[in-house]
């Protein structure tokens, strides 16, 4: 498939202390955090495909949803100003909804807002219908993503990106036996485990789920796995004891956090000099050390983690938690 160039790629792949230190374990960390400035993190690669499939279809207007500090929404609006489309999201509001991080990004580059409650949420399609027909009738040609970019063809940027840490093994001479990544709506997982498949390379790749339990983030996943066969030349079938999902981080829920998460998170920042968001990356990483510490993944021996990005999740209902209203 055609993509759009956006990312700045390779990312960096870096070895980290933090687990030599505290563990005695081999962890290397990839920078998808740097693919790119305000739009950084791993919906870049996703909406490097999805932006192009947009414009060969001649589409002026973005449809996309997610959480109120969405990611994905904050890098699709920010991309759409880029080349010149419009942007509209349906966002899932909160208990405290600030003009705060993402959401502030995406007022600030011009998206339109259109904040839903959690009912609401639930099942979007018939408001997505009809706030696309609304647009088609005003002119303009709408192009729907889905949560997260994850789909047949957004997956595809991290089939692309499995092929990258493939090349930069042979460059830094080891190999990555245990990849792990932040899952949510499945599509980063998607796409690394396509091409684990394809390249039969049979490394273990593992989400740690910060949205879904197991069972709704396997079947999300297999679905996204399905629709990519038909933009490869394959005709994979997965099942679901193909895919692995740890589900013990979600703590809270969705985009809440807790002080022992917040903690890790700050202790390390202070001992990697690297930064994690409380609602992706950090609560990932917070999961891959605790499974370490417990003894999991005794067969891994290098281990890489995919910074997958997030820096703007830190509002101040998480910072007033961490250290108290300033």
């Amino acid at each position: 498939m055609n993509k759009i160039t956006i990312a700045n790629v390779p990312t960096k792949i870096e070895k980290l202390n933090f687990f030599n230190k505290h563990l005695n374990k081999t962890v290397y960390i990839k920078r998808d955090d740097q693919t790119g400035m305000a739009t950084s993190g791993n919906k870049i690669r996703k909406l490097e495909y999805l932006l192009q499939d947009a414009q060969n279809q001649k589409c002026d207007y973005l449809i996309t949803s997610g959480g109120i500090q969405s990611n994905h929404a904050r890098a699709t609006a920010v991309l759409a100003a880029k080349f010149r489309m419009k942007t509209l999201l349906i966002l899932k509001a909160g208990e405290i909804n600030r003009m705060e991080g993402n959401l502030f990004f995406n007022q600030l580059v011009g998206a339109k807002i259109k904040l839903v409650s959690e009912e609401e949420y639930r099942d979007l399609t018939p408001m997505i219908e009809e706030l696309k027909e609304e647009l088609i009738d005003s002119g303009h040609r709408p192009y729907v993503i889905p949560m997260g970019g994850s789909n047949g063809i957004g997956a595809q940027g991290y089939v692309d990106a499995y092929y990258e840490i493939l090349h930069q093994e042979q460059e830094l001479g080891l190999v990555f036996d245990t990849i792990v990544v932040t899952s949510g709506s499945g599509g980063t997982y998607a796409g690394l485990s396509y091409a684990n498949k394809e390249s039969h390379q049979n490394k273990t790749i593992i989400g740690i789920s910060v949205l879904n339990q197991e069972e709704q983030a396997v079947r999300d996943i297999l679905h996204v796995l399905t629709d990519m066969n038909q933009y490869r030349d394959n005709h994979f079938c997965f099942s679901a004891s193909e895919i692995n999902i740890i589900d013990r981080y979600i703590g809270l829920g969705y985009g809440k956090s807790q002080l022992d998460e917040l903690k890790f998170i700050e202790k390390f920042a202070q001992e990697e000099g690297l930064l994690l968001d409380p609602v992706y990356t950090g609560k990932a990483m917070y999961g891959l050390y605790n499974e370490l510490k417990n003894g999991s993944f005794q067969k891994s021996q290098n281990i890489l983690f995919i910074h997958t990005g997030g820096i703007f999740g830190w509002t101040d209902e998480k910072i007033n938690m961490l250290y108290g209203a300033v």
